[in-house]
């Protein structure tokens, strides 16, 4: 059964302005600021400025231009915070949950840019 976007999830009420946040970037359809519980020195949140509940949907409805913007400004972010791949071995994590087996807490689609230290491995091992 299709979900129903929830116009009242913390995601959305950031982009509406009634819940402040450290902006990263911002662009016309994409919004990036920086996570109130980090997880490493350089962990920032992304979000699509339009109402999609999350990966599969962004990814199927959103209009090219918006889904272009939001890669390219998470490639910019990545750069600017220093954690784009290069030669001195840095790199990053990008992750975006979607539904409940991955625990996606909010259903707003968002992209996890992780980095700045090194990360491990993303999963144990199932066997």
């Amino acid at each position: 059964m299709p979900q129903t976007y929830d116009d009242q999830n913390v995601f959305a009420r950031i982009l509406r302005g009634e819940i402040p946040n450290v902006t990263v970037a911002e662009t016309d359809h994409t919004l990036a600021f920086a996570d109130i519980t980090p997880q490493a020195p350089v962990h920032v949140l992304v979000i699509p400025k339009g109402a999609y509940i999350d990966y599969a949907d962004f990814h199927a409805n959103a209009a090219d231009a918006e889904i272009v913007d939001f890669h390219r400004t998470c490639a910019r972010i990545c750069a600017e915070k220093g954690v784009a791949p290069g030669a001195d071995g840095a790199g990053f994590r990008a992750i975006s949950n979607a539904g409940e087996h991955a625990v996606q807490e909010v259903p707003h689609f968002h992209q996890h840019l992780i980095g700045g230290r090194p990360l491990g491995r993303m999963l144990a091992r199932a066997d």
